[in-house]
């Protein structure tokens, strides 16, 4: 079998643990423009409201005066709106990856799960894609089904990164002052970079992550860092990628080993398995990794053909 239906008890579960991180993720974002506060501050013969933000940044909004008490007044009632329902969400959530885990929902490699997570922290996610393999993941969760695990084995997971977005990338690496190495580091402390592979991290455990970029472009820049730290990663420019690169976007929450969730974002399935098709057929492509493009490309192919997925 190439792939078979999620278990009843696991489908049920995945359901409402997926509702209520959509919930818990919609309400961190509004929450997000009141994580810090909100304070008078005088300053001779003024006051002067002023908002504090992460790693001990300020904001003086103004003079203390009508509008000014207003913004002060509606912003502490939404906090105090928002924070405990984020506390609440947070809580149940915690419950839900429990059970995800007691009932085998999910099996994302939680080392994925956890990049996914930290690229989304640190305000990156929109700016890469995962493509190849993992990518099944977020095929399978959508279509309610689990691929056969030989489809899935592999060490690596691609991130294709979007050289048309590289001014508001640049602008949020800017933001995050960090490379993007550390952030991966942050995930796990033994993740370095590659010897002689700049593209690629990789850890203690021989896992990899692997940055693709387009053939460059126009006016793209060649060669690329994400910073100019000096361990930084450099994507590589990957055969065809330009085809990913302009694909639609296909968006799904994926379940991880240990219950954990995240959302990927990767390409539309039918992209997928054409692109997988015309790999298996590129003769300078190793004949084994010839045959499991094929197979997965005849996999979601098939969720698609029988209306699993859109």
């Amino acid at each position: 079998m190439l792939y078979t239906p999620l278990p009843d008890e696991a489908a049920r579960q995945t359901i409402d643990a997926m509702h209520l991180w959509q919930e818990c993720a919609k309400v961190r974002r509004q929450y997000q423009d009141f994580a810090g506060g909100m304070y008078w501050k005088k300053e001779g013969d003024y006051e002067y409201l002023v908002k504090t933000k992460a790693r001990g940044k300020q904001e003086r909004l103004g003079r203390r005066s009508a509008d000014t008490e207003r913004i002060h007044t509606e912003f502490q009632q939404r906090k105090a709106a928002l924070e405990p329902r984020l506390q609440s969400l947070e809580a149940q959530l915690v419950t839900a990856q429990r059970l995800n885990r007691a009932v085998r929902a999910g099996r994302v490699p939680n080392i994925v799960i956890d990049i996914l997570n930290a690229l989304d922290e640190a305000g990156l996610a929109q700016h890469f894609t995962v493509v190849g393999t993992h990518a099944l993941y977020a095929y399978e969760a959508a279509a309610g089904v689990r691929i056969a695990q030989q489809a899935l084995a592999t060490q690596d997971v691609d991130l294709l990164w979007d050289a048309r977005k590289r001014v508001r990338f640049m602008a949020d690496m800017a933001h995050l002052g960090k490379p993007v190495l550390k952030v991966l580091q942050e995930v796990d402390p033994t993740f370095e970079r590659k010897e002689l592979h700049n593209e690629t991290a990789i850890n203690a455990k021989g896992f990899m992550v692997d940055f693709l970029r387009r053939v460059p472009q126009g006016d793209d820049p060649h060669p690329f860092s994400f910073s100019e730290a000096e361990e930084e990663m450099w994507p590589v420019q990957a055969i065809r990628a330009h085809v990913l690169t302009e694909a639609p976007v296909f968006e799904h929450i994926v379940v991880g080993a240990t219950g954990k969730m995240a959302l990927m974002r990767t390409i539309a399935p039918q992209v997928f398995a054409e692109f997988k098709r015309w790999l298996a057929v590129q003769p300078q492509r190793e004949a084994l990794k010839r045959s499991r493009d094929m197979s997965q490309a005849q996999i979601v192919q098939m969720l698609l053909d029988e209306g699993l997925l859109g």
